[in-house]
């Protein structure tokens, strides 16, 4: 009697369900990875709009009286120096204040996904460094 090679058509499928799984679990994974890689190009605007704020309120001192007028124009940037592959100009507001007497800045970026971002939604980066993800 000859003795047959290879697979059964139960083993391959055996191997084709357990791939699957992998792919099931693996794929949300993944996604969460590239959302964060996209994420990175927004914070590092945002890090480059804090010390932009920072050099300005430094420069300005006492002579700058409303820490609100300040827009991209005054902080130097051109409408795409704030634009990447997923975010642009429009992305990103500040509000902030400016207390002479004591001379302490107090400001917060905050940054709003791309369409192509599923989560989180909206990113805020605080003057002392402190970064809060909110995700809708």
């Amino acid at each position: 009697m000859r003795t047959r090679k290879g697979f059964t058509l139960v083993e391959l499928m055996v191997v084709i369900l357990i791939v699957a799984i992998l792919a099931a679990v693996a794929i949300p994974i993944m996604r969460g990875r590239i959302d964060a890689a996209k994420w990175s190009e927004g914070k590092a605007i945002m890090g480059t709009i804090a010390s932009a704020l920072r050099a300005y309120i430094a420069e300005k001192g006492l002579d700058y009286p409303n820490f609100d007028a300040i827009d991209r124009t005054a902080l130097g940037f051109l409408n795409e120096d704030l634009s990447g592959t997923y975010f642009n100009q429009d992305n990103f507001t500040w509000v902030g204040s400016y207390d002479r007497t004591e001379n302490d800045l107090v400001f917060t970026i905050t940054a709003t996904a791309g369409e192509s971002i599923k989560s989180p939604t909206k990113v805020t980066l605080a003057e002392n460094g402190e970064w809060v993800e909110t995700a809708l």
